[in-house]
């Protein structure tokens, strides 16, 4: 069994990602085997759609494979530099490909996992779905195209989920502009038998439901809107209780990584096109790769899952502007 899945039934391009026993968590062959079938499939007049899922009940994608990429920042080495490259070109494929690209957002959906579905044409959650950039709680920042797509939601949500790395329910998703319509999950087994015989759009509205209401806050946009993360915990601790229970969760993350994210959701906002905020999370990424902040984070989370980093530097006040600017400088391989 391969770690990804191609199949091709009915018109449909079927994409499985079939890491079950790691949350389908995304290495780099599997990033260049989706691009490579995207490619092949783009002028294949037997496919007119392409489908991507999960194998397993736990969810789509849980993001990329961290231990490997720990054990390459802690040795010094730049494979995981060249995956995100890649990675990154995959994902400016899937939102420019000219067929539609149907994404199945049941379950987990994190990190890569984002970036794989929700730059597709069609992105389906269900009632199962638990979406999330969870970066800032590793030391690192939104990337695969997160800082482009937070910072294009709608008022200031995509600044509370990528600050909080908040969990997003299938409606909050929709709610957010990540996803845009919800399947009950068991029904997702008749939405692939009508993708046999029906366009997306059609199959789609066979077994949609309305979402349930979303959860997300009327607070979000006023808290969220300062100019610096120390205001906007300031905000939230003076709101209700739901945004004091956020402001709580910003203040287990790192320091330097909330306000290199929120530095970079406010660039993203003012650059012209997906691309270019690629190029941007890019150059981020390369510099969180090397720093500190991203082996300790991993190590506390993942690794010893004593769930208590030690960031350095340890408070909002420590991190500078310079120290912040310097994640977005270009860099040098």
């Amino acid at each position: 069994m391969s770690d990804v899945e191609f199949l091709v039934h009915s018109g449909i391009g079927r994409i499985t990602l079939n890491r079950p026993r790691a949350l389908n968590a995304l290495t780099h062959d599997m990033v260049n085997a989706i691009a490579e079938h995207l490619e092949q499939w783009r002028d294949d007049r037997g496919v007119r759609a392409v489908v991507v899922e999960g194998a397993g009940e736990r969810g789509l994608c849980a993001g990329g494979d961290i231990r490997s990429i720990y054990d390459d920042a802690k040795a010094g080495g730049t494979a995981s530099l060249d995956f995100w490259a890649d990675e990154y070109r995959m994902n400016a494929a899937i939102a420019q490909y000219p067929k539609p690209y149907i994404a199945i957002m049941d379950g987990l959906v994190m990190g890569g996992g984002v970036g794989v579905s929700a730059h597709g044409s069609h992105r389906v959650v269900t009632d199962r779905s638990r979406i999330a950039m969870p970066e800032v709680g590793i030391g690192f920042v939104p990337d695969v195209g997160g800082t482009y797509l937070l910072s294009r939601a709608p008022g200031e949500l995509g600044t509370h989920a990528a600050l909080t790395t908040a969990q997003l329910s299938g409606a909050d998703a929709i709610r957010c502009g990540l996803a845009d319509r919800y399947v009950p999950a068991e029904r997702l087994p008749d939405l692939f038998d009508a993708l046999a015989t029906r366009t997306p759009d059609a199959a789609i509205d066979l077994v949609a439901d309305a979402p349930p209401p979303s959860s997300l806050g009327a607070w979000i946009d006023d808290c969220y809107s300062a100019d610096t993360v120390e205001e906007i915990l300031d905000r939230l601790r003076d709101s209700d209780e739901a945004a004091v229970s956020a402001a709580k969760e910003i203040e287990s993350k790192s320091p330097t990584a909330l306000k290199v994210t929120l530095r970079a959701l406010r660039r993203a906002a003012e650059l012209p096109d997906l691309e270019s905020v690629l190029d941007q999370e890019l150059r981020v990424s390369h510099h969180a790769f090397r720093s500190a902040e991203f082996i300790e984070g991993v190590r506390a989370q993942i690794i010893d899952k004593d769930r208590s980093p030690r960031w350095n530097p340890s408070t909002l006040a420590e991190v500078d502007d310079d120290l912040v600017e310097a994640y977005f400088a270009e860099v040098t391989r």
